[in-house]
């Protein structure tokens, strides 16, 4: 027993005394509408398929793309962001497939809209890798580098394409010098001025993308660290952000996000701009993976990843999990 009668004078734990003292007090809160659900489509298919790295995770038909649509809207989601995926055959060099008014990625993003229309926030990826034969982001040059401008130009087809088939938002991922700002007037000048930019603005050449390159049927030899950022860099992202904020993005992202909290709460003290958060195919395998083995509570953990992406600062974050935990949310198990 102390001596001084008044101490502690001060208890925090007062004030975390039972589950609705808690949730009154939480600075920090998580609802339906900050989460956007990534979904993968595949040409040729017949039935879901499966991706191994991801449980739960698969690549839609168009039918089951449109049922994914309509349980994120149920279930209070906000977005959904469509990645294309198309018959290996389909590949080439230039990636021809991003850009043809009916390649999967665009028949897909029309079916989406014709079944939910505004009650989603139809967004594209707008990038070539799923579309190359050689699995880079862009035009390779005659040294099999990545060609900055001649890939450009490409993005600024894929705008007005994606534009053209009902996307709400694009979302430029190849980490291209100058891509928001060609893809901005490309969609001005083909009548799209109300068509948004979500630029993925800090993209790390991460080690935790690997079950996404399953999910995309990724042709990629080699990696991608000459374009997308080095872990080990942070003033960089800024530098990345005051580019894309002056050509014109209207949201900024960074990806991906738990392993770059820091990184995501310095863009988003840096901004009046909408900031999203990609949890990304690595993540999600882990915690699903240590779930599986019974290591750790899957529901909270998947609760407790997104919470603290949202305590970081995301106002939007890209999860699978979308669907499943904004039904939680509803039900009141944030």
């Amino acid at each position: 027993m102390t001596a001084y009668a008044n101490f502690p004078g001060s208890r925090p734990r007062r004030l975390r005394t039972t589950p609705t003292m808690r949730r009154m007090v939480a600075e920090t809160r998580l609802d339906p509408a900050n989460l956007i659900l990534p979904a993968f489509v595949r040409e040729g298919i017949d039935a879901p398929v499966a991706i191994s790295a991801m449980p739960g995770v698969h690549q839609h038909t168009l039918d089951t793309l449109r049922k994914a649509a309509v349980e994120a809207v149920s279930a209070g989601v906000s977005g959904i962001m469509l990645f294309g995926v198309p018959e290996d055959g389909k590949k080439d060099a230039r990636g021809t497939a991003g850009t043809d008014p009916d390649g999967i990625l665009q028949i897909a993003l029309r079916a989406v809209r014709e079944e939910v229309g505004d009650e989603l926030v139809v967004m594209s990826d707008l990038c070539l890798d799923e579309f190359t034969d050689h699995g880079h982001c862009g035009v390779l040059d005659a040294d099999g580098r990545v060609d900055n401008d001649a890939t450009l130009e490409r993005y600024a087809e894929m705008a007005q394409v994606q534009a053209d088939a009902g996307a709400h938002v694009v979302g430029p991922s190849g980490m291209m010098d100058g891509q928001v700002g060609v893809i901005r007037d490309a969609l001005d000048q083909t009548g799209h001025e109300d068509v948004s930019i979500l630029a993925y603005t800090v993209k790390y050449s991460s080690a935790f993308y690997g079950p996404f390159r399953e999910a995309v049927g990724s042709s990629l030899t080699g990696d991608r660290k000459t374009y997308q950022q080095d872990p080990a860099n942070a003033r960089e992202s800024l530098r990345e952000l005051a580019l894309d904020l002056a050509e014109g993005a209207d949201m900024v992202m960074v990806k991906p996000a738990g392993p770059y909290l820091d990184i995501l709460a310095k863009v988003a003290e840096s901004v009046d701009v909408p900031v999203a958060a990609y949890q990304i195919s690595g993540e999600y395998a882990m915690i699903e993976a240590a779930a599986e083995k019974g290591w750790i509570d899957r529901d909270k953990a998947i609760l407790e990843s997104l919470t603290g992406i949202r305590r970081a600062g995301a106002q939007m974050i890209l999860t699978y999990w979308a669907t499943e935990a904004a039904q939680w949310l509803g039900h009141g198990r944030g």
